[in-house]
């Protein structure tokens, strides 16, 4: 075999088993590989930022790294925004960028670049390829990196030669090493015991893990055995909610209403997280959010296990029978009347199907969502945990190819969609149960708050300009149909409602504008 053979049988035997997939012509030998290995799933993106987002999506909802390939440098670069969305999501992926043979390379092509360096910032652990011997090695390591708690970017750099060139010898591994969470520190866990029995209002912020499986449950049990508070950071990687699940409280956003959310508490207890953090500087307001004198004690670091700290905690503080609340199913009422972030939140409340996805890029118009559906039915929500728009529909995508049984709705502003439109497109073609929605206020509104909240005085026509998407108007149906996904634009609440009960009827992907 080649080195291109080796590196996708390495990456199959390791349990990778997709490729979000842009190509370029350094890369043919790789892709012959990918398409060669009946183990391998290679999915076509029209934009690197597209492949990584998708691996990002694939990786929450499976909790094991997929490869994405990418062309050179400007590949990579292209793909860095979600790169960072994924690293601070603490998600695990593997990106194997082409690179020139060495032996071009002295020539200073014109696609020529620093991977390393555009690498390194985003990365865990980055390799270029030495040869086809070692390949295998190589990408073993990478998985490795990848598949760590948290989840790690790892890098792989593969030259054109070494794709191309054969190896006869037989392929070398690492020794396989069990990637296990560490055990949190059994002082750590007493202090907080001893908190918890302060009875002194205690708010637990959850992350990361924490937020879904055993480890939430048992975080419930701690909650109704001492009257502490379970909460989370505006944004997370993935939640479990809905009804029969714990409930968390989310912290606001702004920062005047982040402060009244966190002013009466005491102590706050961080579970893979750290304090509540402004999400950006703003004059004259605080960057750290708890009142002052609120004292904040880690009780899980970011690469410890959290399941097994609540059970520690459990038995320290004699709750190991306590039963967890769990939230209660509400019916709501199917709105009717205009579209506004209240009405829009009745909407889903009531359309959610049971056990969907639900990624959230809706930023202005969908900040009441979750509050509001609480008592949906049982489902997963996905939050951008670095801020980079762009994200949702490419993770939306990743997380309909992890879980194909399962409807995904992706909520998302028009200035956002379009950064990233091109996911549609991979929708279509791999058939996906993606209902995409897009919030058309023609603007980007959240820029307009923003301009008021630093200070920087009233946006005359000019600075206006600069922040509204309406001239020319956006034809989201138009746009979704010429890449393959049909569509419906609503502007009541019961034809929102409509539009998302008749996107789950049939299987592929859907779009729904909803015209603000």
């Amino acid at each position: 075999m080649n080195g291109a053979e080796s590196l996708v049988a390495t990456l199959v035997e390791q349990d990778v088993d997709i490729c979000f997939a842009n190509p370029g012509t350094s890369e043919m030998h790789f892709l012959a590989a990918l398409g060669g290995n009946p183990g391998m799933r290679s999915v076509l993106c029209l934009f690197e930022g597209v492949a990584t987002g998708a691996a990002d999506g694939w990786y929450r909802m499976k909790d094991k790294p997929a490869s994405t390939l990418l062309h050179l440098g400007p590949g990579l670069a292209n793909g860095l925004a979600n790169i960072h969305n994924a690293k601070r999501a603490s998600s695990g992926m593997v990106n194997v960028v082409g690179e020139h043979s060495a032996s071009h390379l002295k020539y200073d092509p014109p696609l020529t670049s620093d991977i390393e360096g555009l690498a390194r910032p985003l990365s865990h652990w980055v390799r270029r390829a030495e040869s086809a011997d070692s390949i295998a090695w190589d990408t073993a390591q990478a998985v490795a990196k990848a598949s760590e708690h948290p989840g790690q970017i790892a890098t792989l750099i593969l030259p054109g030669d070494t794709s191309w060139q054969r190896t006869d010898s037989e392929r070398v591994l690492p020794a396989s090493v069990e990637s296990r969470r560490k055990t949190p520190s059994a002082a750590r866990i007493e202090h907080v015991a001893r908190v918890l029995r302060s009875g002194e209002p205690t708010l637990i912020i959850l992350a990361n893990k924490a937020t879904r499986g055993e480890a939430l449950e048992r975080a419930g049990q701690v909650a109704a055995a001492t009257g502490a508070q379970l909460g989370s950071q505006f944004f997370t990687a993935r939640i479990e909610r809905g009804a029969g699940h714990v409930p968390i409280a989310r912290i606001p956003y702004a920062v005047p209403l982040a402060q009244a959310f966190l002013k009466d508490f005491k102590h706050i207890v961080t579970v893979e997280t750290s304090e509540p953090v402004a999400f950006f500087a703003y004059p004259d307001k605080p960057s750290l959010l708890k009142a002052e004198g609120t004292l904040v004690h880690p009780l899980v670091e970011e690469d410890e296990d959290s399941e097994l700290a609540f059970e520690m905690l459990l038995e320290a503080l004699g709750a190991t029978g306590t039963a967890p609340r769990l939230q209660a199913r509400i019916e709501t009422p199917v709105p009717t009347g205009a579209l506004n972030p209240t009405s829009i939140a009745h909407a889903l409340a009531a359309a959610l199907p049971e056990h969907c996805i639900v990624v959230d890029e809706s930023l202005t118009t969908g900040r009441e969502s979750m509050n509001l559906t609480m008592g949906a039915r049982p489902h997963d929500l996905i939050n951008n945990m670095g801020g980079s728009i762009g994200y949702s529909t490419p993770v939306a995508t990743g997380a309909a190819l992890a879980c194909p049984d399962r409807r995904v709705f992706c909520m998302v502003g028009d200035g956002s969609a379009m950064y990233t439109i091109q996911s549609l497109w991979t929708q279509a073609r791999e058939n996906l149960n993606v209902t995409t929605i897009i919030f058309a206020n023609n603007s980007y509104a959240i820029l307009k708050a923003e301009y008021a909240n630093m200070g920087a005085g009233t946006p005359g026509e000019r600075a206006l300009s600069m922040i509204d998407i309406d001239n020319p108007r956006i034809d989201w149906l138009a746009m979704a149909k010429s890449m393959g996904v049909p569509g419906v634009a609503v502007e009541t609440a019961e034809d929102f409602y409509k539009a998302m009960n008749d996107s789950v009827r049939e299987p592929g992907p859907r779009l729904i504008e909803v015209r603000l």
